[in-house]
């Protein structure tokens, strides 16, 4: 854990926190229900909070499993590619800003309610594929890898699909404005990255 704690110290921080604040909610109620996210109250001033806190639970172990594990594999690496606050506010940012397209659809539905931090989740991982456009990545069932950037554009298409659908209880605009989040902020915190982006594609 030593190696993770000092090249990756925020991205160790928000790891744990993601995980300490989750088990706290699989436990206790009224955390659960306090941190999650309320666009209804939201949009009429009330639990603004819970944009933030919203991102820091999750529905069951295997929501919160799957979301570390996308974590650990791209969130460590990146940070050392694009700065330690540099991350903190990619991931902050994003968060917050994943969940304002759902807080304007859902304003006035109260009985909707969303957790989870796919949305930053979503960002990390395609901020670290304007790095890496080629990295070999595995996508579930699927036997063989595929190169990043395919695999950012299959994404994508499904969140854009699966969001007109609207067929499970997965926040899937999350997904997809978190995707768009992390390249915009990725950009302009360092520019250059379009130049290694396009570079590596070969163009």
């Amino acid at each position: 854990m030593q190696p993770y704690l000092e090249l990756a110290p925020v991205a160790s921080a928000l790891f744990a926190l993601n995980i300490l604040l989750s088990l706290l909610a699989f436990y206790n109620d009224r955390v659960y229900s306090e941190f999650m996210l309320h666009p209804y109250s939201i949009a009429r001033g009330e639990k603004v909070w819970t944009v933030i806190t919203s991102g820091f639970i999750h529905r069951d172990w295997m929501h919160l499993l799957f979301n570390m594990w996308s974590f650990f594999f791209f969130a460590f690496q990146l940070e050392t590619m694009l700065g330690h606050w540099q991350f903190g506010l990619l991931y902050m940012a994003s968060l917050i800003l994943s969940d304002l397209p759902t807080i304007s659809k859902h304003k006035d539905h109260y009985g909707y309610h969303s957790l989870g931090a796919s949305g930053a989740i979503s960002a990390v991982v395609f901020s670290y594929i304007m790095f890496n456009p080629l990295a070999q990545m595995g996508i579930f069932p699927l036997p063989f890898r595929i190169p990043a950037i395919i695999f950012g554009v299959l994404y994508l298409v499904y969140c854009v699909y699966a969001s007109r659908q609207s067929r499970d209880s997965i926040n899937h605009d999350a997904h997809f404005y978190g995707a768009l989040s992390g390249i915009m902020i990725t950009i302009l915190l360092y520019h250059e990255v379009v130049k290694v982006f396009l570079e590596q594609l070969g163009l």
